[in-house]
């Protein structure tokens, strides 16, 4: 199973090199190269929630605390979960790599 990104299921164009990341700048998520690989993800592609400050809904979005109840709704979230079943990462060890 190919794993996609946030930004290949969203169709943001905010990845690097990406269409809207040239007029617009790349989304964090994307430049997160400290989470590159988790859930099988490039950068912090598969792991976007646990990110501050993406542009997920075309606004930047705030820390973990202040978006996760908007992203415990986002279908993409929901579907990382469901892939990654019992290899999902919590939080705490997502942040733990971003030190």
């Amino acid at each position: 199973m190919i794993k996609k990104n946030c930004w290949e299921v969203k169709n943001c164009h905010r990845e690097l090199g990406g269409i809207r990341a040239v007029e617009f700048g790349a989304c964090k998520a994307a430049c997160e190269t400290k989470l590159n690989g988790l859930h099988g993800g490039i950068n912090g592609g598969r792991v976007c929630w646990a990110v501050a400050g993406t542009l997920c809904g075309g606004e930047v979005q705030g820390d973990y605390a202040k978006k996760i109840e908007k992203c415990s709704d986002c279908g993409f979230y929901k579907q990382v979960r469901e892939d990654e079943g019992k290899d999902y990462l919590l939080v705490m060890k997502i942040f733990e790599k971003l030190k």
